[in-house]
């Protein structure tokens, strides 16, 4: 293990030059015919990548390209960007939006009158902090989600939302919960830990090992972890990589992963190709940032339905990744976080008057029907709810019409099935952008890190001199 330039990250510094070099924003439409470029110029801090990157796919937008640089001190960085119709951003509300929300203090958070600005509802990805939470992880196996529903029904907890997903025979859930009869989070200290216990008997039902806690409260306090964030973390806690093939040139399932050493320069190279879809980059990023790797330089993009993307990091120490088991740890967990997003089976778009017991009665239909739940979102709005749900039987194969229809006499509601089970649930599968997105991104030349230096003269020149 070699140790080169070590990042420091003094909280109190990093507020100062925060206030004293805000970032700058740019967000172009005339240099690129068919997407916008999205231009953030700031002050280096751990995990802003993260922060810009999740900023975009919460607006549902399409990263198809982007260059990283944030060598010393300063933070750069070019997203090419559309709508989930392969357009360009047109909107003047929402390239405000943008610009404001990628400025904003991560302890201020963005405005209500900023939001109301943008013309449409917006559903941050973290849980409420007006209900209860509770994390979930375990063996995944068919009916959980029927079991663990049902448990809170008889309990008197009122779901109202609700994120589950699957992978190696894991499960990772968030449930939001308000008290049935007086509304709002539980605050009884006892009920809650009865709560808490019943959940437990519920996972642990078929799960003897014991290792960990399986059910986790979380109290409803501001600024918590993002949602799909949290999620990672919770699979990754589980160890649901260790049965990923993964290594220095780890594959799974059209997922390359390789990483080598840059002497030169001091930087552990990582190499990812797998098949594009939204939020890859999140995914990614949010990995290497939790695993506690610093990304230095990074370039991205799309060739038809495959993403390259490559990665120059250290860790946070500074060190490089001088191991071969370091190595592999981190393909496999890559992978990982690839695939956990990668849906399988049929997906039901799910629109219905919301009544207490809803998501018990949901979930025990599919159940009794003889289907296992691989991916599930759900949430109120007022008077009604509305979610996705990814179903295979319980042998993994596809589901028949003829139980579709059952479903959606005994469910009632709206009920939508989608075949497009590549396309995680905050997606729509929408043909026109399948469409306009293939055209246009199969244009788009592969490029890496030697194209890199050009776009950041460009990058300069809109801003000005780069310093602190």
């Amino acid at each position: 293990m070699e140790n080169f330039y070590k990042p420091y990250f003094d909280p109190d510094y990093e507020s100062l030059i925060e206030r004293i070099h805000p970032p700058r924003v740019c967000i172009d439409n005339d240099a690129c015919q068919d997407c916008t470029l999205v231009k953030v110029d700031s002050a280096n801090k751990h995990g802003i990548l993260l922060e810009m990157v999740q900023v975009l796919t919460d607006l549902e937008l399409v990263i198809s390209k982007s260059y990283i640089c944030s060598d010393g001190g300063w933070f750069m960085d070019v997203f090419h960007v559309t709508d989930q119709l392969g357009n360009k951003l047109s909107d003047e509300s929402l390239i405000l939006y943008i610009q404001q929300a990628l400025c904003a203090n991560r302890k201020q958070g963005i405005s209500k009158e900023l939001q109301a600005r943008l013309g449409r509802e917006m559903n941050p990805r973290h849980v409420s902090t007006e209900h209860t939470a509770f994390e979930i992880t375990g063996t995944d196996r068919p009916g959980l989600m029927s079991e663990i529903s049902a448990v809170l029904a008889e309990l008197s907890c009122h779901v109202t939302a609700a994120v589950a997903w699957t992978h190696n025979s894991r499960a990772a859930c968030i449930i939001c919960l308000e008290d049935e009869l007086k509304g709002g989070p539980i605050r009884d200290p006892e009920r809650l830990a009865h709560v808490e216990e019943q959940l437990e008997n519920v996972v642990e039902a078929r799960d003897k090992s014991g290792e960990r806690r399986r059910v986790r409260l979380t109290a409803p306090v501001a600024g918590r972890t993002h949602t799909d964030r949290r999620l990672h973390q919770l699979m990754f806690a589980d160890k649901d990589y260790e049965r990923c093939c993964g290594g220095c040139d780890g594959s799974s399932d059209r997922i390359q992963v390789s990483i080598e050493t840059c002497k030169e320069k001091g930087y552990s190279v990582v190499n990812v190709k797998s098949r594009d879809r939204p939020k890859l980059l999140f995914d990614t990023v949010c990995t290497l940032t939790d695993m506690q790797y610093v990304v230095f330089h990074a370039a991205v993009s799309s060739k038809g339905s495959i993403a390259v993307q490559e990665y120059f990091i250290r860790q946070m120490d500074g060190c490089t990744l001088g191991t071969e088991s370091e190595r592999n740890r981190v393909a496999q967990c890559l992978i990982a976080a690839i695939e956990r997003r990668v849906t399988h089976g049929l997906r039901l778009d799910i629109r219905i008057k919301n009544r207490l017991g809803l998501l018990s009665d949901i979930t025990r239909v599919f159940r009794e029907n003889g289907l296992s739940i691989r991916m599930a979102e759900i949430g109120i709005h007022g008077e009604r709810a509305s979610g996705s749900f990814y179903v295979t039987d319980v042998s993994g194969r596809d589901v028949s019409p003829n139980t579709v229809e059952l479903i959606r006499k005994e469910i009632g509601g709206t009920i939508m099935a989608v075949n497009k089970s590549s396309v995680p649930p905050s997606l729509p599968a929408s043909p026109s952008r399948d469409r306009s997105t293939a055209s246009s991104v199969e244009n788009r030349p592969r490029f890496s890190l030697g194209t890199l230096w050009s776009q950041i003269e460009r990058f300069s020149s809109n801003f000005g001199p780069i310093g602190m």
